[in-house]
């Protein structure tokens, strides 16, 4: 039983609506160490998810993957659920607000759903909440140690990085280690750590709070806190003279651009990508072009046949092709030279 896991679910508890605290807090503990998220929608039954599947819970806190007996969010539980992430004070977090969520202390991020209101340079701020998804920080040290040697440049660098993974299959779980690594270095492979900095648009690599990461992303790791990623990588090369930019869940072309301008700088990239495999990769326009121009010299391709964060294949970013065996391995399965 990993008691961190459950004091960090029981921690969250202190955010949400007494009335709904005091139901969740009586799951089993066993559900508490997987938890992932807590859903909160107006109107419809209290959900959990965990291990890839939901599950409603009933007054007495009891789970079940049917909707029977599923105690019903009201609004006041939503209204006041909202004014305890937001510590009484919306206006604190209007910026973030703007953006559909909120990041509490522990890096846990709470993604926000109603009425959005536009003004005169775009969203202003979102008003009467009809939904709450609290996503619990997952912080796992070490995730990245079977997959780190491929990924280093002997002696002193990194190659270009892509992870390709579909939605909540550990990608951004895996990037943060990968940073931490390569920012502390790793005397076990004589590698010394090299400056990183991280554009966390999204904030959930850093898990930034009031200008503490709450994740450990390393001593030589600098942080653009939601910021776009193609300004920020631009932002990061004029001020804080990196060796490897990283970033997460890339997108369009001001993306691509941006990486090619880094590259050209001599930094490094490390990065995520929403995608099944190369085949699906190729079917982006802007991502079909980087792959083509084979900038990224290793492609991890992630999934959850094993559980989240099985390490499905490394590709070498050349060849297309494998470059290493299948073999159990501490997160999920990997694959190691033979």
């Amino acid at each position: 039983m990993d008691k961190n896991e459950i004091n960090i679910f029981n921690y969250i508890m202190e955010y949400l609506d007494p009335e709904v605290s005091n139901i969740l807090i009586k799951i089993p503990n066993i559900k508490k160490e997987v938890a992932e998220e807590i859903r909160l929608r107006n109107g419809r039954p209290l959900m959990i998810y965990a291990e890839g599947k939901d599950f409603y819970i009933n007054k007495t806190g009891e789970l079940s993957e049917l909707s029977v007996d599923g105690f019903i969010i009201r609004n006041e539980h939503i209204n006041r659920t909202f004014k305890l992430i937001s510590n009484y004070s919306v206006y604190a977090f209007e910026e973030e607000i703007k953006n559909g969520f909120i990041t509490l202390k522990g890096g846990h991020r709470v993604g926000i759903s109603g009425k959005t209101v536009y003004g005169k340079s775009g969203i202003e701020t979102i008003k009467n909440i009809s939904s709450l998804n609290i996503r619990i920080a997952k912080e796992k040290l070490g995730v990245s140690e079977k997959v780190i040697k491929y990924l280093i440049n002997y002696p002193s660098s990194i190659y270009n990085t892509l992870i390709v993974s579909p939605p909540q299959c550990g990608k951004t779980t895996l990037l943060r280690d990968i940073i931490r690594n390569i920012s502390d270095g790793i005397p076990s492979y004589k590698f010394l750590g090299l400056k990183v900095g991280v554009v966390d648009e999204r904030s959930e690599i850093a898990g930034m709070y009031n200008g503490v990461p709450q994740n450990n992303i390393g001593n030589r790791t600098d942080i653009l806190d939601g910021c776009l990623k193609h300004d920020g990588i631009r932002m990061l090369i004029r001020s804080m003279s990196p060796q490897v930019i990283a970033t997460d869940e890339l997108g369009g072309y001001e993306d691509i651009q941006a990486i090619h301008e880094a590259l050209k700088a001599g930094v490094n990239i490390l990065a995520t990508v929403h995608g099944e495999d190369l085949e699906d990769l190729i079917s982006n326009e802007a991502m079909k072009k980087i792959i083509e121009e084979k900038i990224f010299k290793r492609i991890i391709i992630l999934d959850n046949s094993k559980g989240v964060g099985t390490i499905r294949d490394v590709i070498d970013g050349n060849s297309f092709s494998s470059i290493i065996h299948w073999e159990e391995g501490l997160y999920g399965w990997f694959k190691v030279n033979r």
